[in-house]
């Protein structure tokens, strides 16, 4: 494996690296004082720190700071890195056009920047994921209630993506929530709020239902459960992933709005 490493670099110098890096398709790790700004789905802005920056050839962009398993700030794959020196700073953007989002992280000092010529390694067999829950709706959607038409996956809505979306056999909309864990009040808020979004998209009059998939709940959740009439099925995810799967992402991320800021 090639690594470029600098220490302590100028700003011009690390731009040539960038780019080259860029070009070459590595991993770009870059540590140094700045401020980072993401505008997109909605906006958000930290002030001036010191921060570690990941970006990866898949145009992953990772913000991180001393604390915490997540980033701070992130851009999911699919973006482009670009690299520049204004106004006496560098500065590293990540964008994508679908939907239109802009990480935009500007250093004031460097310290460090490594590239990366990273291969292999990438398959990594994990079961008991909700990604392997969705694939068992999906293979199964008497698993959710008998009649119900799976139709969609991560659809977009103002309060974020929806899991699984769907139509019982009435023709009923249904947002479908999955959690690989037993679950409290928080997922029954995140169930409501992306059940009112897909209702404000619905002509008016349109019942939209929502289903919470899990293992199982708190009392408190299926007491709110009842309270907001949504429905609740315990299942769990399979033991093993499903035949012809090489790996998958560890639950995690994509912590966060998809572009926006982690906890």
């Amino acid at each position: 494996m090639n690594v470029t490493t600098l220490h302590d670099p100028g700003h011009r110098e690390t731009l040539w690296e960038l780019e080259a890096a860029f070009d070459r398709g590595d991993l770009v790790s870059v540590f140094g004082v700045c401020t980072v700004d993401y505008e997109g789905r909605a906006a958000s802005s930290l002030g001036a720190g010191a921060r570690l920056v990941v970006l990866k050839p898949d145009g992953t962009a990772l913000v991180h700071t001393d604390e915490g398993r997540k980033p701070v700030n992130w851009q999911p794959p699919g973006c482009e890195h670009r690299a520049a020196v204004r106004d006496g700073r560098l500065r590293v953007r990540s964008v994508r056009s679908t939907p239109d989002e802009t990480l935009d992280v500007r250093f004031s000092d460097v310290q460090h920047v490594a590239a990366y010529d990273v291969t292999g390694g990438r398959a990594v067999d994990v079961a008991g994921t909700e990604a392997d829950l969705k694939a068992r709706v999906l293979d199964e959607p008497s698993l959710v209630e008998p009649g119900f038409e799976p139709l969609e996956t991560e659809r977009e809505t103002d309060a974020g993506p929806v899991d699984v979306f769907g139509r019982d056999a009435d023709g009923n909309p249904v947002v479908v929530e999955l959690k690989r864990r037993r679950v409290g009040p928080d997922a029954v808020g995140q169930l409501s709020r992306y059940v009112s979004a897909v209702g404000r998209e619905e002509p008016d009059g349109t019942t939209v239902r929502g289903v919470l998939v899990a293992p199982s709940v708190t009392d408190r959740a299926a007491e709110l459960l009842a309270d907001e009439q949504l429905d609740h099925v315990a299942a769990e995810p399979p033991s093993e992933p499903p035949s012809g799967r090489g790996g998958a992402e560890s639950p995690a991320a994509p912590g966060g709005e998809p572009g926006g800021t982690g906890e």
